[in-house]
């Protein structure tokens, strides 16, 4: 695929991690844009980065072949009206990386003739190491699902999803998920503490412990279940850890609290988008 020209509105953390990985991965700093309203963050990028920078956004639209809005979910709707008349005369994959802006919000602002890809990337992506759902409306093409997914697996894996809806359960299994790995660190971390280790020695080997079983989970054939099995012995220590887990509704627990984060992705969706 021909390197494409790719634009970012917006310089915060999530376009500074991506343009970052685009580099790490071979795109030229002279095919990336980016405008932003902080001066200073634009002043970073042309030194720290050397990419384009933009002073309006109408000048970074008609640049590129590929427009990333990463402004807030609560602006983004005011930055394509302010532009609106230059969006309509451009061609250009835009992807929109908001979280809580449905398809329907984004063609009723842009155009229901614009090809569109919506991203739920996760905080991971900052270390290069996040996972991204993505969803294509009808008028994407398949060249421009390849160029979208390029973006995303810059700083991680992407998946697609095949109806939008989904893009919900994203959001609460790995947009959320960091979060609830670092609760679970924390609470083992309280009671490592109490148990007599010091901070310093129960952070490291909590941490560690976490990487672990993430790259055996990620490298291996096995599935968590057999994975968890593998490692609790009858009669062991772990046996005794995760009998308790589970007598006091572990799994149970868990799918209530993704259900919560399912269902708040959908009034986020209905309270940010187009009414």
């Amino acid at each position: 695929m021909k390197t494409k020209n790719i634009g970012f509105i917006g310089g915060g953390n999530m376009a500074t991690s991506l343009i970052k990985g685009l580099i790490e991965s071979g795109h030229s700093e002279k095919q990336i844009w980016v405008a932003d309203a902080n001066q200073d963050k634009l002043s970073n990028f042309a030194t720290n980065l050397h990419v384009n920078i933009s002073e309006t956004n109408e000048d970074l639209i008609m640049d590129v072949d590929v427009i990333v809005l990463a402004v807030k979910p609560q602006v983004i709707e005011t930055v394509v009206a302010n532009s609106k008349s230059t969006f309509d005369n451009t061609e250009a994959l835009i992807v929109s990386i908001a979280a809580g802006i449905n398809q329907t919000s984004l063609s009723a602002w842009l155009g229901a003739d614009k090809a569109i890809v919506r991203c739920m990337p996760n905080t991971p992506s900052l270390v290069q190491t996040g996972a991204t759902g993505i969803h294509a409306n009808e008028n994407v093409s398949n060249e421009q699902r390849d160029l979208a997914e390029n973006i995303m697996r810059s700083v991680g894996i992407s998946v697609w999803v095949d109806k939008e809806t989904e893009i919900d359960a994203v959001t609460a299994v790995s947009g959320s998920g960091p979060a609830y790995f670092f609760l679970l660190m924390e609470a083992m971390e309280e009671a490592a503490l109490e148990l007599g280790l010091s901070q310093e020695t129960a952070q490291l080997l909590i941490e560690q412990t976490a990487l672990g079983a993430a790259k055996m989970a990620l490298e291996g054939k096995d599935s968590p279940s057999e994975l968890r099995h593998k490692v609790t012995s009858p009669g062991g220590t772990t046996e005794q850890a995760i009998n308790t887990f589970q007598d006091n509704g572990f799994t149970d627990l868990v799918k209530k609290a993704l259900q919560a984060a399912n269902d708040r992705s959908v009034t986020l969706a209905n309270d940010l988008g187009e009414k």
